[in-house]
């Protein structure tokens, strides 16, 4: 069994692999301050109750933006685990060759997004992809039809846009994002709700079309995230959604490294 380990700014997602099937997932809350200990706590707690004993984990293989928890899950791997963990970041060879300016400052999750998109939906299609991933901040990665990962777009979720709005307009409440009835708003949260659901509804389309026309303009779109099922139904410009695309990418890193 595979422990694969996706550290986001907001959530830690987990998933435990039989071989390229993923068996269980779970997501925590990021809490920057958590100790190894906590940490191992609370993995090995998961895997408990569903049944997995932590000696059954073969591998641990991980991606983080968080530094601060970089080195308590390393070391937690380490203690509770007995395995030393794959700790993929920009360094590592994941058979995409990277053509960023700066490789180094390419995040270690959209990286292995592109892989895991590139074979699950590029390769047999032989055309460019854009990954759009719903997180913290909404990226959008392009590959290009030979699986070369070529730069992207970052923006700032729309859960930030809404705490920005709260925080900068003074008689402004703070609302919940969600679809409203319509787009013309009778109130003040549902004016803001429409403005935060359709308006990022359109950002992600006219980024996507901006992108496709680049790209030559058959590129494949494949959507990821914790909004991606909320998201993807509102638009007829995302093609596929995976939610696991992230944990099944360091599953190939890992199968590409051990071989």
């Amino acid at each position: 069994m595979l422990l694969a380990i996706d550290i986001g700014n907001t959530n830690i997602v987990l998933g435990v692999f039989e071989g390229r099937a993923l068996g269980r997932s779970w997501r925590l809350a990021t809490a920057r301050e958590r100790t190894g200990d906590e940490l191992g706590l609370m993995i090995t707690d998961l895997l408990d109750r569903a049944g997995i004993k932590p000696a059954a984990i073969d591998g641990v293989v991980m991606a983080s933006v968080v530094p601060q928890l970089t080195g308590p899950m390393i070391d937690m791997s380490l203690r509770y685990l007995g395995l030393t963990p794959v700790n993929v970041d920009a360094d590592t060879d994941i058979g995409m060759p990277n053509l960023y300016a700066h490789p180094a400052e390419v995040g270690a999750d959209r990286l292995v997004n592109g892989l895991a998109a590139w074979e699950r939906y590029g390769r047999e299609r032989a055309v460019p992809l854009i990954v759009v991933d719903f997180g913290t901040a909404t990226t959008f990665d392009a590959i290009s039809a030979r699986g070369e990962y070529l730069g992207g777009v970052i923006c700032p979720g729309v859960q930030i846009s809404a705490d920005a709005l709260f925080q900068r307009a003074a008689r402004l409440p703070r609302v919940d994002v969600r679809k409203p009835a319509s787009v013309i708003g009778r109130t003040t949260v549902t004016s803001m709700q429409s403005g935060l659901f359709f308006g990022y509804v359109a950002m992600v389309e006219g980024l996507v079309h901006r992108l496709r026309s680049e790209l030559g303009g058959t590129a494949f779109c494949v959507a990821t995230g914790g909004l991606a099922d909320v998201i993807s139904p509102e638009t007829d410009v995302v093609d596929a959604v995976d939610r696991d695309l992230t944990l099944q990418g360091l599953r190939m890193v890992w199968e590409r490294l051990k071989k």
